[in-house]
């Protein structure tokens, strides 16, 4: 089976790195890939949102499936067109449909959703300008910090949390201004969650699931968790404190519940369920959907894997993942993430990577990186996560800090404290 996998991340090369040991794998293509891609599947450049582009590619490479990897598509609606093209009922398409993917298109559909189905999560208004002074009264019945999210898809940058009520006013009156365009007509006020942050994976064809192994990220810039928040600087898995009696929770108040909305909700969806948790005192309350894996997260989830991923798509495609046996890695992966200098503000691109030959013992998934005359080039802001893996988290981190010292561009730059904190909770328990 040929298989198109669509993105240019470091989570899209992890899918293709993934894919490429199954034994009944064909040819890989990545559209628009990265450096790293090139090296397992054939690039080609097409715009992933230009969805009959895409399906000229399918039928021209006689592709069997489609793994859609970020969001943007699934919220634009490809599995809607190619179900009305007839593509569906010869093609694999992990992703789900545009209802399904306004799990994570609209912030006041997914809040709606949990509250209709349970699944606990902080108590939220949804404020436009029609009624902003519903939303300004809102805000002073919570407590400091304030939390604003733009109901849309804003890259990731959409989310404000602001320690001050006036500041938070004034921000809610610029969001609802345009300050994230078409994403602010509407803004989520929400109820800050004051716990510990995980990031929980979910296979579903809607009605069975598989549960993936779990990871912790870090979105911020700086060490010790401070600055601007990025994608994403680094992750691990397992999540130390995602204990069995967690986990359980999770799935009784959350998966289960979840699952069954997609249901009754009429969502034709095949793919993941990427959904952000906090732990509060030992009870799971959740922040937000994904429809999607998540970035880095995958690449520190991935490899953790030893089922064949191949195979646990089709059976996800199939409506026979309930008969299909997980195989999960008891190892730890730790994934650290190099990014330009200036990320996440302004950055330059072009700049060229040595040492990747280099860097033994860990492998390095690309992201913001082209080839250029011979050479590997950065082109984005996350340029590489190199992850590590080992029986214990200290061995992970030293594969990782290892091959990154063996990497280098002008401008490089990662947090050198991923995992830190899982250890320091590791010493006290």
């Amino acid at each position: 089976m040929n298989i198109l996998v669509l993105g240019s991340g470091g989570r899209e090369h992890t899918f293709v790195w993934k894919i490429s040991q199954s034994k009944n794998v064909g040819k890989i293509y990545a559209a628009p890939g990265n450096a790293g891609t090139s090296q397992l599947a054939q690039n080609i450049p097409v715009d992933i949102n230009d969805f009959p582009a895409v399906k000229d590619l399918i039928l021209k490479f006689d592709i069997g499936m489609v793994v859609v990897g970020p969001e943007e598509p699934l919220v634009r609606g490809i599995r809607d067109y190619f179900k009305e093209e007839g593509l569906l009922d010869k093609l694999i398409l992990i992703g789900p449909d545009k209802k399904g993917a306004s799990l994570e298109g609209s912030k006041d559909f997914s809040k709606k959703f949990m509250e209709k189905y349970g699944v606990p999560t902080a108590k939220a208004l949804t404020v436009n300008k029609e009624n902003l002074s519903e939303g300004l009264s809102f805000l002073e019945t919570l407590s400091s910090p304030y939390v604003l999210k733009a109901d849309g898809l804003a890259a990731g940058k959409g989310v404000i949390i602001s320690p001050n009520l006036e500041e938070a006013k004034s921000a809610l009156k610029t969001m609802l201004d345009g300050q994230f365009g078409a994403a602010s007509q509407k803004v989520l006020i929400e109820e800050f969650l004051d716990g510990i942050e995980l990031s929980v994976f979910v296979l579903t064809d809607g009605i069975n699931y598989k549960i993936l192994p779990e990871a912790k990220d870090y979105k911020r810039i700086g060490e010790g968790d401070t600055g601007p928040n990025t994608g994403g600087m680094g992750a691990v898995s397992p999540v130390l404190f995602a204990d069995k009696d967690f986990m359980s929770k999770v799935e009784e108040r959350v998966i289960k519940p979840t699952v069954k909305g997609l249901q009754e909700e009429g969502m034709d969806y095949v793919g993941f369920i990427f959904i952000g948790l906090m732990n509060i005192g030992g009870e799971p309350f959740v922040i937000e959907y994904n429809v999607r894996m998540g970035d880095p997260e995958t690449q520190a989830v991935l490899p953790r894997l030893d089922s064949d991923l191949l195979e646990l798509f089709k059976a996800t495609a199939n409506n026979s993942l309930n008969e299909f046996e997980l195989k999960t890695s008891n190892h730890t992966t730790t994934t650290v993430v190099a990014a330009a200098g200036g990320y996440p503000g302004s950055y330059e691109k072009g700049k060229v990577i040595s040492g990747l030959d280099n860097a033994n013992n860990a492998t390095v998934f690309h992201a913001g990186t082209k080839e250029s005359d011979g050479l590997v080039i950065t082109n984005g802001g996350r340029v590489i996560a190199v992850t590590g893996m080992s029986s214990s988290i200290e061995g992970a981190l030293e594969k990782s800090y290892n091959a990154l010292s063996e990497i280098d561009w002008e401008g490089m730059n990662f947090r050198k404290d991923i995992g830190q904190d899982l250890i320091a909770f590791m010493s006290k328990s």
